[in-house]
């Protein structure tokens, strides 16, 4: 009797950092993209994708200056709120379909939930049979008005593959 047990494997891949280039105005500007994030696996189960901050503090951050999280969550996501940034998976807990690259808007209809500090993820994804580079697209986006001072605000999102 030959048994051979094939281990359970799974990977995953980004497209990195995503750039937000706004120019505020005095109502606020809104400017979004998107990252990309494929996973694979062996797993006859499939897989859960979630997302977090990579730390408890879910600002952005330049210097002393910051940028709040979004105060929408993935089950109630709202309009962005000048000075405050989020992010949405399209048709995942309450946001629709519809994410698009924004530049500058002045007024959105596009939904974002804010993200969640390390500890408290947020399921993004589910499936349940093996993957080949099996992508979901992650908005992000941002919001400012002119009492933002200038600079590159930062922080760190976390995105962690799970086989079922």
């Amino acid at each position: 009797t030959i048994n051979a047990n094939i281990a359970s494997v799974i990977s995953m891949t980004t497209s990195g950092s995503v750039a937000l280039n706004v120019t505020p105005v005095s109502g606020g500007s809104q400017t979004s993209a998107s990252d990309t994030v494929s996973v694979s696996t062996n797993n006859a189960g499939g897989y859960f994708l979630t997302l977090a901050n990579a730390d408890a503090t879910t600002t952005l951050v330049n210097g002393a200056n910051t940028i709040a999280a979004h105060a929408g969550t993935q089950a109630s996501p709202t309009a962005l709120a000048n000075n405050t940034w989020g992010y949405r998976v399209d048709s995942i807990g309450g946001f629709s379909t519809g994410g698009a690259v924004e530049s500058n808007v002045t007024t959105s209809s596009i939904t974002y939930a804010g993200v969640p500090a390390t500890g408290s993820p947020n399921t993004i994804k589910t499936t349940g049979t093996t993957a080949s580079n099996d992508t979901t697209t992650v908005w992000y986006a941002v919001k400012a008005d002119t009492t933002k001072p200038n600079g590159t605000y930062t922080d760190t999102v976390t995105y962690t593959a799970t086989t079922n």
